[in-house]
């Protein structure tokens, strides 16, 4: 791979099988699979679905990162090599990964190719990238030359599949994942600047709308701990830091620490972190037609009487919102 594909050899990216095409113990083509890409508009249009879909079911899709045929000059062995890939490539993944897939995905360069061979294969093009290419931290800040997008479905309703709410138990991946969109994310500190800061004046270094939006956020995408909350905001890149509104030192945005979320989230009063969230809820609440009530005993919380806890959850069926929760009566 690193002596004859132009793009060298291929590093491991998350999830990542290799499989070498062989005829008569001769190597005459490799191929490997990796994660997919996170956004790609021409695919994520295709598919039909929105980022909240996306976010959680990322890992339903395979990408074809590297193919490459030896030069052996046998007719048609490319679009064979990726038939095989087709049939073979599930049971592997699973076998492999504990998750089953649903779409396979690759880009071509129309400055080197033309695809051909995907077509061949009956993938399917469905536009091109816009040129932006993802660095260590950001997408670059200008458009290099955009690439063709080739997908092929392994399932016959693979686009209903991935849209479907909720997923077949057989496709999913773990816990369920959730984002924000940018106008919820960035408004969230706004409706937190009313509360009253608990901690000494002295020593702040996070304004305490800043903590209280990165915990509120990082709960809704799944988070649950003050080591994941921590983990989520230590994630963010430095655009998603500054609709935040953290604090600059040496010219980079910084997110509190583990200790600072956890100390404020001991300290605020639940009351007034309870009606900003109310709030802020009833805002992006018109996206949601339906909602859920449901109702959960705390494992190991006591009152003072010694009772289990109860708590009253209200969600949305369509954005995961969780609009309200609330501490419920004793059940008889």
């Amino acid at each position: 791979m690193r002596q004859h594909h132009y793009l060298g050899a291929l590093l491991k990216i998350s999830e990542t099988l290799s499989y070498v095409a062989t005829w008569h113990e001769e190597w005459m083509a490799l191929v490997s699979f990796s994660a997919s890409a996170l956004k790609c508009a021409a695919r994520d249009g295709w598919i039909g679905w929105d980022f909240r879909h996306r976010s959680g079911r990322l890992k339903l899709i395979a990408n074809n990162s590297r193919f490459l045929i030896l030069p052996k000059g046998v007719p048609n062995l490319g679009s064979r090599i990726l038939a095989l890939c087709r049939r073979r490539l599930p049971s592997d993944w699973e076998a492999t990964f504990g998750h089953r897939v649903l779409l396979l995905e690759t880009v071509v360069d129309p400055q080197r190719f033309r695809g051909t061979v995907y077509r061949a294969a009956n993938w399917v093009y469905v536009g091109n990238t816009k040129g932006f290419r993802l660095t260590r931290r950001e997408y670059s800040a200008t458009p290099q030359s955009p690439q063709r997008v080739f997908v092929q479905p392994l399932e016959t309703r693979a686009r209903q599949l991935s849209c479907g709410a909720p997923l077949p138990s057989s496709y999913r991946t773990g816990e369920s994942k959730r984002m924000l969109s940018v106008a919820p994310m960035q408004s969230l500190p706004a409706f937190f600047r009313e509360i009253p800061d608990p901690r000494r004046a002295q020593g702040r270094r996070h304004r305490l709308s800043t903590v209280l939006a990165l915990a509120a956020d990082a709960v809704l995408c799944g988070r649950r701990g003050y080591r994941s909350i921590s983990d989520w905001a230590k994630s963010l890149g430095p655009k998603a830091r500054e609709r935040f509104g953290c604090r600059r030192e040496n010219g980079r945005s910084v997110v509190p620490s583990e200790f600072i979320i956890r100390h404020v989230l001991i300290r605020v009063a639940p009351a007034d972190l309870d009606r900003a969230l109310r709030r802020w809820s009833k805002l992006y609440a018109a996206e949601d037609e339906t909602l859920a009530i449901d109702g959960k005993t705390i494992c190991h919380a006591l009152d003072y009487q010694g009772r289990p806890t109860h708590v009253m959850s209200v969600a949305g069926h369509q954005t995961q919102t969780c609009y309200a929760q609330k501490k419920w009566a004793p059940c008889p």
